[in-house]
């Protein structure tokens, strides 16, 4: 069984900087590739960001470069998500996933899932 948790949502004014983390549980995740997700009321889930289980490799939603940065300290550490500049239209559900497949230009979601956490940018 995996479990995926995700921490470090609140509410911030415009502008304003969060980091997010996921912690992984259950089966070992030294070499899982890892992303992140969110899914603002009303929309689709959408792609924000991977990361390689090395770490070396990142992928970003092109409308999303530049502001947010994906890491992993080491294969096994928690999977973090900084975000800086902050905008009311990041306002969302963030969470993070375990990939089926991640080529470096490509990610392909897999089946385990956070309970994911609530981002909220006030204007």
């Amino acid at each position: 069984q995996v479990q995926l948790v995700e921490s470090g949502g609140g509410l911030v004014q415009a502008g304003g900087s969060l980091r997010l983390s996921c912690a992984a549980s259950g089966r070992t995740f030294s070499t899982y590739d890892m992303g992140w997700f969110r899914q603002a009321p009303g929309k689709e889930r959408e792609f924000v960001a991977a990361i390689s289980w090395s770490g070396s490799t990142t992928l970003y939603s092109d409308s999303l470069k530049g502001r947010f940065t994906i890491s992993r300290d080491n294969a096994k550490s928690p999977v973090y998500l900084q975000m800086n500049s902050l905008k009311p239209e990041d306002t969302a559900v963030y969470y993070c996933n375990v990939a089926r497949r991640f080529s470096g230009r490509r990610y392909a979601p897999g089946d385990y899932w956070g309970q994911g956490t609530q981002v909220t940018v006030s204007s």
